[in-house]
């Protein structure tokens, strides 16, 4: 089916989630490497076989690094394709907020994104084929309310899906958005300016938690 063409400075929720339902993040070194990958290829020069010969080979730790998403370098400079309003990762699936700023930006930046984790993950753990289930699943946001809502719903999906607490997620943007470590999630601001105070979003995030789990509840 042929995409609808999205358009600049709109608003999409952005999400996939491994072939069968497999995991698509075995560890933390899995998920450093995905938010790496958000922040390197988020930019219209091409990154090609470097951008990989660099991360494959590398060492990363299994801590969690505040710092992959701050607001420095290519990754936010005029060049971008997209902005990252908020973003989820959990071990089968995950879930992006996301703003294009450049003609056809989501979809060079997902393209990018799908083959650069699947080459690393197959490669790392001698495999082959298809990682994630199809195309990135793109649903355009038409309100103010449901862009609020949705980042809540990211923010939370970890909470809601019973893997961890939102709070203690550390593949998550929502530590940012409470405030809760030293990294920058720069664009944030366009949700959080919606709110009177960090306090006033951290409620609005549990009642959206115990909402949305209480629905995926009753669905199953």
């Amino acid at each position: 089916m042929r995409r609808v063409k999205l358009q600049n400075n709109a608003y999409y929720h952005v999400y996939n989630r491994g072939v069968d339902k497999r995991k698509v993040f075995n560890n933390g070194e899995d998920y450093k490497r995905f938010l790496t990958g958000l922040k390197e290829l988020n930019q219209e020069a091409p990154i090609g076989s470097l951008f990989l010969k660099k991360y494959l080979n590398r060492r990363l730790t299994e801590e969690p690094d505040s710092s992959i998403l701050e607001e420095s370098g290519s990754s936010f400079s005029s060049f971008s394709l997209i902005k990252i309003l908020a973003y989820c990762l959990l071990p089968n699936h995950y879930h992006l907020l996301l703003q294009q700023i450049s003609e056809q930006g989501i979809g060079k930046y997902m393209q990018r994104i799908g083959i650069s984790h699947t080459n690393y993950f197959n490669a790392k753990y001698k495999r082959s084929g298809y990682l994630f289930q199809g195309a990135y699943k793109c649903v355009p946001i038409t309100t103010d309310d449901q862009l609020l809502y949705l980042s809540a719903y990211i923010n939370g999906n970890a909470e809601i899906h019973g893997v961890a607490k939102a709070e203690n997620w550390p593949w998550s943007s929502c530590l940012d958005y409470l405030d809760k470590r030293n990294g920058k999630l720069p664009h944030k601001k366009i949700v959080m300016d919606q709110f009177k105070n960090m306090g006033d979003y951290h409620d609005f995030l549990k009642t959206a938690i115990r909402e949305s789990a209480k629905r995926k509840e009753e669905l199953e």
